[in-house]
């Protein structure tokens, strides 16, 4: 017998279920959360594409709010943990507790921080080592382990991460270890108007006057829905263009990235670049990625990849341009 198949009729109800409670999120952000609806979007693709980012931008940017109102919005749980350097493994991930009890003590694991739907990880690279190895397996396998016990990660699980505010931390991230945020969102400054609002309609409220717009089970069918978008070809393509001519040692690369480029992106770039591609797409209600996405994505995607040479830095070149550049010829 063949495996049922799910009808036409039903992957347009889930689509159009999915993109509707997308939408609504992204509504309901922009209703608490102000001059930031780039960082909205990458946050809330993000999510879709089951990935993990690096969040930057100067002190009171609102990095606390974006992911306590996109857990409130998303119906999930969040938590934030700020990372220093006398933080041990178990007060990220929990420990065991002895309870008296009428029948005498008995111990329980209490759970960590660590276990939520969405993290927001506070200036990372000030952590030690070992916090940030259990953090990152966490991020990889969803696991933690300790002491030789393996506690496993259930449910939706996103961790954003911020890096020191006031320069590189006393153990700062590899290049292996950036490589596996999925991408950099960027919380920059809002303009005037969106200022005022800020001063105007902030006052008293917070990100819990934002209603859920989906479960986490409709949240883990829009996730399967945007990985199972089809991608055209031509898409695809641009993708390997892009990611491959970002390397200095490629013969395509422009004179920009083998003058000013000492680390290229490796294969996870291209990866994230298509997975971000598609929940982008679901977001707005599109059953495909479009050149626009790749565009879009290039430079949050490749950003925190591309690692310049000392000389480019002296140079003023960052990688804006290196990016913008590449995106250009697509």
């Amino acid at each position: 017998m063949h495996p049922a198949r799910e009808a036409p009729d039903d992957k347009i109800a889930a689509f159009e279920r999915a993109s509707q409670g997308l939408e609504a999120a992204r509504k309901a952000l922009r209703g608490v959360v102000f001059g930031q609806d780039g960082a909205i979007e990458l946050a809330l693709a993000t999510v879709v594409a089951e990935g993990h980012a690096l969040v930057v931008g100067a002190p009171g940017m609102a990095k606390t709010r974006l992911i306590k109102a996109l857990g409130r919005a998303l119906g999930l749980s969040s938590g934030r943990m700020e990372f220093h350097p006398a933080l041990g493994v178990d007060d990220l991930v929990g420990r065991e507790v002895v309870e008296e009890r009428a029948l005498g003590p008995k111990s329980r694991w209490a759970a960590g921080p660590l276990f939520t739907h969405l993290l927001l990880a506070d200036e990372i690279d000030r952590a030690a080592p070992a916090v940030q190895a259990v953090l990152f397996e966490a991020m990889h396998e969803r696991r933690a382990t300790v002491g030789g016990l393996r506690h496993n990660i259930t449910g939706p699980f996103h961790v954003f991460a911020t890096r020191g505010a006031q320069g590189p931390g006393p153990h700062p991230l590899s290049e292996s270890q950036v490589d596996r945020f999925m991408v950099q969102v960027d919380m920059t400054y809002p303009d005037r108007e969106e200022e005022r609002r800020v001063l105007l309609e902030t006052g008293g409220r917070d990100e819990t006057d934002v209603t859920p717009a989906l479960s986490p089970d409709r949240l883990f069918e829009a996730q399967k829905l945007s990985a199972d978008l089809p991608v055209g070809q031509k898409i695809v393509e641009s993708i390997l263009e892009l990611v491959r001519r970002a390397r200095p040692d490629d013969p395509a690369a422009p004179p920009v990235v083998t003058e000013a480029v000492e680390w290229g992106p490796g294969p996870r770039a291209g990866q994230a670049l298509m997975r971000l591609a598609r929940a982008r797409a679901l977001v707005e209600g599109r059953v495909s990625p479009s050149m626009a996405d790749v565009k879009a994505l290039a430079l949050p995607v490749l950003k925190h990849r591309l690692v310049l040479t000392d000389a480019a830095r002296r140079h003023g070149i960052t990688a804006e341009e290196v990016v913008g550049t590449l995106t250009a010829r697509l």
